[in-house]
This record gives structure tokens, sequence and C-alpha cells, in this order.
């Protein structure tokens, strides 16, 4: 007697990353500062490559609390605009705050999943960026087949994503203790995550598949600095909302021997009084 292998519950895993995100929505907002060094020199490298400049109108996709949306409203100035989306509007509230605060009228944010972005009713766009968000779709060529639709012909399409979770140790070395001692099994074919693009081929591949011309690929070295492993395992237990579905079956005991045999292994990356976790990021851009 054969029995079929489960299959990913596309569906569930939104309804579950939304809620994720819902609650991790002030966290990821209150550690904005880190994320602009960490992932700030990477994002300005994905603006560039997608000629986001002085009145360009962009389309930033799974933007989160909006640091790197305000990154890219400054510099599309007064005559640019911004529209920031995402699948939680918790987190969009940051967003929008943090466009107040910062003075800039050219941003508005639209709640949508981003395999749904044909449902924008919206002028086309000169670029869409995602920032650390193409990995997480279920459907990672819809969400770029939406993307496309919403560009301008000759507009570009640039998505940042993890590398391998060989050079993302800040990030693979957690995922896999908890895998382990939740006994977790492999990911399920097509299951989206932080690694599911993690290489140049695949980029090409998925973004050529989309109808994507003249694509580029860089690698982007991008370390996690901060005081110290404990500081860094803070960062991940109050923003990386996965990893807490992961353990959702551990008890509270369990979790935390996890927490602490993550924290272990994290201390190899520290010196002299600080952490530095090795990631490598990797930034494709393609053409209408």
């Amino acid at each position: 007697m054969t029995t079929n292998p489960p299959k990913f519950d596309a569906e569930q895993y939104k309804q579950t990353t939304l809620q994720q995100w819902n609650s991790a929505a002030e966290a990821w907002h209150r550690w904005g500062p880190l994320l602009n060094r960490w992932l700030g020199p990477a994002t300005e490298t994905m603006l560039d490559m997608c000629d986001v400049q002085q009145g360009s109108r962009v389309l930033d996709v799974a933007a989160g609390a909006g640091e790197q949306t305000i990154t890219t409203a400054r510099r599309v100035g007064e005559q640019g605009y911004v529209l920031a989306t995402d699948i939680s509007p918790e987190i969009l509230k940051y967003a929008s705050n943090a466009a107040q605060l910062a003075g800039l009228n050219n941003i508005e944010v639209c709640a949508i999943d981003g395999e749904c972005l044909d449902e924008l009713k919206a002028n086309p766009f000169d670029a869409v960026i995602s920032r650390v968000g193409l990995i997480y779709f279920p459907d990672q060529q819809k969400a770029l087949q939406g993307m496309k639709q919403q560009l301008k012909t000759g507009g570009k399409i640039g998505a940042m994503v993890y590398s391998t979770a060989e050079a993302n140790p800040f990030f693979s070395i957690p995922v896999s203790i908890i895998r382990r001692r939740a006994n977790l099994p492999a990911p399920l074919p097509g299951q989206p995550g932080p690694f599911s693009l993690g290489s140049a081929d695949i980029l090409i591949d998925i973004f050529s598949r989309a109808g994507l011309r003249d694509i580029e690929v860089v690698a982007i070295d991008a370390p996690v600095r901060v005081g110290s492993a404990a500081e860094c395992l803070q960062f991940e237990q109050e923003s990386f909302g996965a990893l807490h579905q992961m353990m959702a079956a551990m008890s509270d005991a369990e979790k935390d021997e996890t927490w602490q045999e993550i924290e272990e292994a994290l201390r190899q990356f520290e010196s002299n009084g600080q952490f530095e976790g090795p990631c490598e990021m990797l930034v494709a851009v393609g053409v209408k």
C-alpha cells in the first residue's frame, strides 16, 4: 500500500505568514537601525541597478516596516512616488508612520498579497523592488508576473535574496538547530524559504521564465554586526517569526534549551567584544 507524500499547503502558509508579520511588526520597526546598517548597502546597489532616480515611480513589494521604502522615497524626491505593499496591514502602519515622521509625502501604502499584484490599480512603475520578500512567496513565478504587469516597458524588477545556507550561518545555524530539535522533516518540494532562491542560476531561471531580459545578478557581502551573539539571538527571536512557528510543538523547556544551543553556536562569530555573523545577499535585476 502506497501513501501520497504530504503536500505544501500554500494557503495555510500564507495565513501563518500574515499572523507572524502582524505579530513581529513592532519588533521589525524597532530593529530598523540594524536593518539599515545590515542591508542598507545592498539596498543602494539594488536601487542603482534598477535605475531608481529623481522622479522615478517605484513599487516596493513585501515592504515590511518601510525602512528601504524611506531610502527609496528620498532618492526619487518630491517628483517621484513610492507605493509600499505588504501582506501585513499591521506592519504597514509602521511604514506609514515612518514616512510621516520623515516628512515624506511621496509614499503610500497598500496591504495586498504579493501574488495578487494584478489587482493593483495604479499607473505603471519605472521599477519594482522586493527586499528579502520574493523568497517567501509560495508562487514566486506568479509574484514576478504580477510585478512585471505593474512595470512600464523598459522598467526593471529588482529582488534581494539570501544566497546559500552555507554563506549565511547567522540564520542557517538557528534554522538547522530548530529543525533537528523539533524533528521537522525536510522542506517539501516547492516550499518557499530563506534559501529558496540562493544561487545566480536559480534567479536567472525564474526571471527568464517571467519573460524578463538583460538579467544581472550580483553577490554582496552583508555581515550582521551587533554587540554579541546574545543580541543577534534577540534580533532573530523578536523579528523572525518563522523560527517560532518551527518551534510551535515544543514545550517551554525545550524552547529554552533550543535558544540556549543557538546562542552557544552563534558565539563562534564573536571576536574582540563584537559579533559579526556572515551573510551574503544576492541582488537580481531584470528588464521588462
